[in-house]
């Protein structure tokens, strides 16, 4: 899931995550797939992390920790 930030000066009540209201400044998941319909509206939502950037991390962190072959 990906993240965003309610940058609104008001809360507002967001039907697609269950009609929860979601306050000021706060940070919400939402599903990947809708990402984009979040962040399109910069005065309203900014980009906390992108869809899939939790995967990469955990990739990175197993490729980092994994034993290294010698020669």
């Amino acid at each position: 899931m990906a993240r965003v930030r309610y940058v609104g000066a008001e809360p507002v009540s967001v039907p697609e995550l269950g009609a929860r209201t979601v306050e000021p400044d706060q940070v919400v998941e939402v599903p990947d797939e809708r990402y984009p319909g979040y962040v399109c509206q910069p005065q309203t939502w900014e980009s906390v992390e992108e869809p899939g950037a939790k995967a990469a991390a955990k990739k990175s962190i197993a490729a980092k920790s994994a034993p290294q072959k010698e020669d």
